[in-house]
């Protein structure tokens, strides 16, 4: 009854001609751990560490937050790009920041003498 020219179409060894193999993606070379086509997520992380810093670190918190928004949004919209987590960094680390420096510039302003 089974013929031996038949071919089982199920079969993973069998050799279709004309199934076109799924498209390979290049390696980049750092094993998806650097989310070079989601800018906006890795420059949210970069800010969001060094928001850290004394004197700056509001003028860089916010816009990490910002950045890191918009690295999420970016995701959504497209599953195949990374930064997930390092838009999450930012966001994060930009969300605490700001209200660390933002209110201790309030502090200061609230604490200086008034005329």
């Amino acid at each position: 009854m089974n013929d031996e020219n038949e071919q089982n179409p199920f079969d993973p060894l069998v050799h279709d001609p004309e199934m076109v193999s799924p498209p390979q993606s290049a390696s980049d070379g750092t094993g998806g751990v650097i989310p070079y086509k989601n800018p906006s997520a890795l420059v949210a992380y970069y800010l969001g560490i060094f928001s850290f810093l004394p004197f700056i670190g509001l003028i860089l918190a916010v816009p990490a937050f910002i950045l890191g928004v918009l690295g999420l949004m970016a995701r959504k919209r497209n599953p195949a790009v990374r930064g997930s987590v390092h838009a999450w960094i930012g966001i994060i680390l930009g969300g605490i920041f700001s209200l660390v420096w933002g209110g201790l510039v309030l502090f200061l302003a609230l604490s200086m003498p008034i005329g």
